[in-house]
C-alpha cells in the first residue's frame, strides 16, 4: 500500500466552541479530536492536518462527581522537594483557561506534532474573543 498525502495546501477552518454547562473530559476530548484533524477527510496521523478552535466560558465548565474536591494539579519546580500542588477548585476561581488547555493539551500527542496542534487553541474565560475576523463557526461540545 502506498501512504496517503493529502494533495496542495490543506485548508483550516477555525470553530468556536462554548463550554458553559459542559463536562470538562467531555469537552476536551471533542476540542482535541478537531485539534489533531481527526474529523477532517483529509486525516494523516503524521501530519497536523487539524483546525483552529475557540473555547469560550472556561469559567462556566464543570466537573462531575468529588473531582471538584478530590482533583489536584501538580508541577515541579526542578528544585529537591520543589513539587507545588493547587486544587481544581482553587485553579478554576484563579484561571480558567489553564483548566481547560490542561485537559485538551493532555489528550494530543506529547510530540514535536501535539505542540504544533496546541497553538492552534484559544482558550476564553468570558463569551468574548478577538478573533471574529476569521468568521469562526460555532459548533456544539457535545457529541
Amino acid at each position: 500500500m502506498s501512504t496517503y498525502f493529502p494533495k496542495g495546501e490543506i485548508a483550516r477552518k477555525w470553530y468556536v466552541v462554548d463550554a458553559s454547562g459542559q463536562t470538562l473530559g467531555r469537552v476536551a476530548s471533542r476540542v482535541a479530536r478537531i485539534l489533531s484533524g481527526k474529523n477532517n477527510p483529509k486525516y494523516t496521523p503524521f501530519l497536523d492536518t487539524g483546525d483552529h478552535v475557540i473555547v469560550i466560558n472556561a469559567d462556566k465548565v464543570r466537573v462531575t462527581g468529588m473531582k471538584a474536591d478530590d482533583k489536584v494539579y501538580y508541577r515541579v519546580t526542578g528544585f529537591p522537594g520543589g513539587i507545588r500542588a493547587e486544587e481544581y477548585k482553587k485553579r478554576l476561581a484563579r484561571r480558567p483557561e489553564e483548566v481547560l488547555e490542561a485537559a485538551i493539551i493532555g489528550m494530543l500527542p506529547h510530540t514535536k506534532l501535539g505542540r504544533a496542534m496546541a497553538k492552534k487553541l484559544k482558550v476564553y474565560k468570558g463569551d468574548t474573543h478577538p478573533h471574529a475576523a476569521q468568521k469562526p463557526e460555532t459548533i456544539a461540545a457535545t457529541v
